[in-house]
């Protein structure tokens, strides 16, 4: 039976900017790097060294050619933080294009984009 979400596969353009947009403007850690050496690499980022779920960045152009079924497109996913209005802000702040905040039911909620136009969400949770 399945009990958690382990890793999200997020396929990117340029792998090495990926990590850059992750790590210096968002504040994740390298878990994780892994290159076999013939085109396969892949780098395991996530909010901290011991979240339980990460993401792994994949070369989308390699990956294509390796799956050729397989779907590219970037996953949804919304993030959660206790520090809503100070995440909105730094990301701002570090010139990283952020949608306006939005009240729904259930929280507050914007979105952010990478380097690739990627966009993500996050969700103030108390």
């Amino acid at each position: 039976m399945i009990n958690k979400v382990g890793q999200i596969m997020v396929y990117v353009d340029n792998q090495d900017e990926a990590v850059r947009f992750w790590t210096e403007k968002v504040g994740f850690s390298v878990k994780a790097e892994e290159d076999n050496g013939q085109g396969m690499r892949w780098i395991e980022v996530a909010p901290t060294k011991e979240a339980e779920t990460s993401i792994i960045l994949h070369n989308k152009e390699f990956v294509a050619k390796m799956s050729p079924g397989i779907n590219l497109g970037t996953p949804s996913l919304m993030f959660f933080t206790d520090q809503f209005d100070e995440l909105y802000t730094d990301l701002s702040n570090k010139e990283i294009k952020v949608g306006e905040i939005v009240n729904m039911p259930a929280g507050r909620i914007f979105n952010f984009a990478d380097d690739e136009e990627n966009y993500f969400a996050v969700m103030e949770q108390k």
